[in-house]
């Protein structure tokens, strides 16, 4: 499992959308999803990204870029953690709980990486040990307040550094960190 968290308040979020700085990252990743397994958001970051991805391929203003994200991010399954949500559309299942067990036979299936989003999200995964790897893209600009990626915890792993982190034309540094028991 390769874990990417972003703050799951985003005060900014409709200027971000529109930044360099994301769409730098979404076509780095639009060119990876054919490796990734289904996509695990918490219910906040569902709730931001199901606002935004289902229709951003309908506007009259869409990029290639943009209509491309769109069908990627719709078209993969996704699983919502959440005890609130009454109702996930969007190719999503609701889960309530995160159950280790479960997602290690998430991770054991074929069709690639699973992707998490989500502050919260990434503490329960920390707390039971189902993080292979991070990957954090950091941005170069300030969006206000918000969730810590990594909250105060008693949990303590070992992590590597990648000895190649990314870098894109538009500010952003993608660095990776995994653990050393777990495979390339």
């Amino acid at each position: 499992m390769r874990g990417a968290a972003r703050p799951s308040y985003l005060p900014d979020w409709e200027r971000y959308k529109h930044s360099v700085q994301f769409w730098a990252t979404c076509t780095w990743l639009a060119a990876r999803c054919g490796r990734l397994g289904p996509i695990l958001d918490g219910r906040v970051t569902y709730e931001l990204m199901a606002g935004f991805w289902p229709t951003a391929d309908m506007a009259p203003s869409s990029t290639k870029l943009m209509v491309e994200c769109a069908h990627i991010r719709r078209d993969m399954p996704k699983i919502v953690y959440s005890r609130t949500l009454q109702r996930a559309e969007w190719n999503s299942t609701i889960v309530r709980n995160v159950v280790a067990d479960d997602v290690l036979e998430l991770k054991a299936q074929p069709g690639g990486d699973l992707l998490f989003a989500g502050a919260d999200l990434a503490a329960t995964f920390m707390r039971q040990d189902l993080i292979d790897e991070y990957r954090l893209y950091v941005h170069p600009v300030v969006i206000g307040p918000g969730k810590p990626l990594f909250p105060a915890s008693d949990t303590r792993g070992s992590v590597s550094n990648s000895p190649r982190p990314g870098a894109f034309g538009s500010g952003v540094v993608l660095l990776k960190y995994r653990r050393p028991d777990s495979r390339p």
